[in-house]
């Protein structure tokens, strides 16, 4: 068969048209887009599209069929593949350095960007829609949220790995009267943070979570431990533990996969979250073990799929404003945020809250919903 065979009988699989009218078909405008797909799997469909190969007016739609049937499963791993496989179990991908790197590939790209996609504050993780109309409503709502399962209280001490560009420890400070300690390695996101945070008294200091020193009450991250990585899960709660006071509780807000890997998406790999696994709750438990109590998991992944496309609204409204961006980025921005739609909607991806306090004796935990 040929490569366009094989795609085709996917596709027919994944009740995707070709050239029709459905909002869910790919139009074709370079038949090398099949030699390249069927030899570079998702790397190729993905920057196949980047390089505007094909269209689909419904993009979110397109991809959620293609992981319903668990397309990857219908396509031999490339060498190329298998050699990125290889390399991601022999190398530790969020080093010190790396990591520092990692983050500016994603979080330096430009604050201009960012204040378009995302809410007033600026918040770049899963809102949580449960009673909310509007992104900022839902983001306030899973800043409370966070704040009631933490049960934050005057005067305690929060650190916030990964704070981005602070609008949770605003909310925190603002609302539970906390003193905040904010830390991410990327210089673009603790400029602005301190610049939007002045006169509050929340410390922002640009550094790994490995450097980190004090204690604190509180520990909580946000959308950070997807940038962990799997070589590194249990000195980062050994650094977790080393912060934390006695009786301390802390909260991991993050996606997570279904099964456990030790690798990420090529796509993603190269173009947006470099050096980044999504952890599964089982090696969130095993790097927890005899340390921590896993007091709750929440899961709220399709949460994720309304917000994604929020932000895809709002960044598609504004484009226009921000010509440094060309179009390959535009049509790989929307790659990323349609495609993680897609995953969430087909259940591929799970967005969870886990909450920790020590082993041994501790008070009844009874959470927030």
């Amino acid at each position: 068969m040929s490569s366009r065979d094989i795609a085709l009988e996917i596709l027919s699989a994944a009740g995707i048209p070709l050239n029709s009218d459905e909002p869910w078909s790919i139009r074709v405008h370079n038949e090398k887009i099949w030699d390249r797909v069927i030899s570079q799997k998702q790397l190729g469909f993905a920057e196949s599209y980047m390089d505007g190969w094909w269209d689909c007016d419904a993009l979110d739609v397109a991809l959620t069929k293609l992981l319903s049937i668990n397309v990857l499963s219908l396509l031999k791993p490339s060498p190329a593949l298998a050699l990125h496989v290889t390399r991601s179990y022999l190398r530790n991908n969020q080093t010190k350095h790396r990591a520092a790197e990692n983050a500016k590939h994603h979080y330096n790209i430009g604050n201009d960007l960012y204040s378009r996609m995302l809410d007033e504050e600026m918040v770049y993780s899963c809102a949580y829609w449960k009673e909310a109309k509007t992104l900022g409503e839902a983001q306030l709502a899973k800043f409370d949220l966070i704040c009631r399962k933490l049960e934050l209280q005057p005067g305690m001490r929060l650190l916030d790995i990964g704070s981005g560009w602070g609008g949770f420890l605003r909310y925190a400070v603002r609302n539970y009267g906390v003193e905040a300690v904010g830390i991410s390695p990327a210089d673009n996101q603790i400029n602005l943070a301190r610049e939007r945070s002045e006169g509050l008294g929340i410390t922002f200091l640009q550094q790994d979570y490995r450097d980190v020193k004090g204690e604190f009450d509180r520990i909580v991250s946000i959308g950070m431990m997807e940038h962990v990585g799997p070589k590194n899960y249990k000195t980062f709660f050994g650094k977790c533990d080393e912060l934390l006071t006695k009786d301390g509780r802390m909260l991991h807000h993050t996606i997570a996969s279904n099964v456990t890997k030790q690798v990420t998406d090529p796509f993603f790999d190269r173009y947006i979250f470099p050096g980044g696994v999504l952890p599964s709750l089982a090696q969130i438990a095993s790097a927890v073990e005899n340390t921590f109590i896993i007091e709750d998991v929440h899961n709220f992944g399709p949460d994720y799929d309304r917000t994604l496309l929020e932000w895809q609204k709002n960044i598609s409204s504004t484009w226009s404003e921000i010509p440094q961006y060309d179009e390959r980025f535009r049509r790989m921005w929307d790659y990323y945020l349609f495609s993680s739609a897609a995953g969430f909607r087909a259940g591929d991806l799970q967005l969870i809250q886990c909450v920790f306090q020590r082993v041994g004796q501790r008070p009844t935990y009874v959470t927030a919903r």
